[in-house]
């Protein structure tokens, strides 16, 4: 018998709910595009009408992300009518020093994500429900203050210089700490799907992880210092590339921690049936279908990523495929998750062995993400270490 498993009460919210979130993004989106028409390309117009539809569709069933957008938008709204036009007021105004200028959001958003790591473990290992929730609750509010310290950091970025200004995801400082947002809202979205929390430590342990690289990197490199942007990173198709596969480098993440899960699971259920991990952790049949469904998202969502980058390559350097290493390690990444797909919908490959390929799997993303980077030099080298 598990502890803290089971199908959520995915009850769908009410029909005027779903309506009234959808007119407020909606709305939201239209004083967005009518305040910076003028500076809007063709190509940001799409992107922000896109945007606008992905969380009015997301946020329909999912009541914790639409106060999570509320929340973020009223605090990011609230520190950028702090900076007006000033940056330099973010070193004497209170709620900018200490808690909404990109840095202090983002040294916030480290110790939740640190402390929700711990209330997870805590809460599995003293078999406590609220102690779980209480790393819910952390989580959201790390994610909250990630998305902020993005949001102002954007702002900021323009306060510099309109020709610094860019959209925060240039560079291994700034997509650590997406990674980071990303894969605790994909955590998020399936803890709540299966009503299982038992599972929140494995997954914040790498995120944990992705906060103590960033961290080094702000304070050995002093990396969180916003640089103008390379040519070759003066594109729109960052703005769509990177979040994408982010997405996918997040969801393999998140497979391989549970695939962890998994091994631990598997190996305390051969020793002792009624032991504390073998009786707390969800069902094994559970935790192989999130893996399945995780990588099956982070593989859709990294080959559009991948089809991205070859387009951005041919305008930037015109090939699309030009064997860099970056390029040649995001198809190896590719190849190992379609053949993991391929064997378990085609040979119904399960268990152990898949867990196993899920973990290495993480091991060869991890290269592809920043291993090219501290020892391969190519067309990619700006993202050096």
């Amino acid at each position: 018998m598990t502890n803290n498993i089971g199908i959520l009460n995915n009850e769908p919210s009410r029909p005027i709910e779903q309506w009234l979130w959808r007119g407020l993004i909606f709305i939201a989106a239209a004083l967005l595009i009518v305040r910076y028409f003028d500076v809007l390309d063709s190509y940001e117009l799409s992107i922000t009408v896109f945007t606008a539809a992905c969380l009015a569709f997301l946020g329909q069933n999912w009541p914790g992300f639409r106060r999570h957008i509320i929340i973020v938008s009223a605090l990011s709204f609230f520190a950028i009518q702090l900076y007006g036009d000033d940056l330099g007021i973010g070193k004497t105004n209170f709620f900018l020093s200490f808690i909404l200028a990109s840095q202090s959001a983002f040294m916030w958003m480290s110790a939740l994500f640190v402390m929700a790591t711990f209330a997870y473990f805590s809460g599995l290992l003293l078999r406590s429900p609220f102690t779980e929730k209480v790393g819910t609750v952390l989580t959201w509010s790390a994610t909250t203050m990630g998305v902020v310290g993005l949001m102002v950091r954007w702002r900021e970025s323009y306060l510099i210089s309109p020709d610094v200004g860019h959209i925060p995801v240039s560079n291994l400082y700034e997509v650590f700490i997406l990674f980071a947002v990303i894969t605790a809202l994909l955590y998020l979205f399936y803890e709540r799907r299966y009503q299982t929390r038992s599972l929140g430590g494995f997954v914040l342990l790498v995120i944990s992880a992705s906060v103590a690289f960033q961290l080094w990197y702000t304070f050995e490199k002093q990396a969180h210092e916003i640089q103008p942007l390379v040519p070759a990173l003066q594109s729109y198709w960052m703005k769509i590339h990177v979040p994408a596969n982010f997405v996918g480098y997040g969801a393999f993440a998140m497979a391989a921690m549970i695939g962890v899960a998994y091994l631990f699971k598997s190996w305390r259920q051969e020793i002792n049936p009624k032991g504390l991990l073998a009786t707390s952790l969800p069902d094994l049949s559970i935790m192989d279908d999130l893996m399945y469904k995780a990588i099956a998202l982070g593989f859709a969502f990294f080959t559009v990523a991948t089809v991205l980058g070859a387009l951005w390559a041919a305008e930037a350097w015109g090939g699309y495929w030009s064997w860099d290493p970056k390029e040649t390690w995001a198809l190896i990444v590719w190849l190992n998750y379609a053949a993991w797909l391929h064997m378990r919908m085609t040979k119904g490959w399960n268990g152990k062995p898949m867990a196993w390929w899920a973990i290495i799997g993480l091991f060869v993303t991890l290269f592809a993400f920043i291993g090219v980077n501290m020892f391969l030099s190519g067309l990619h080298s700006y993202g050096t270490l």
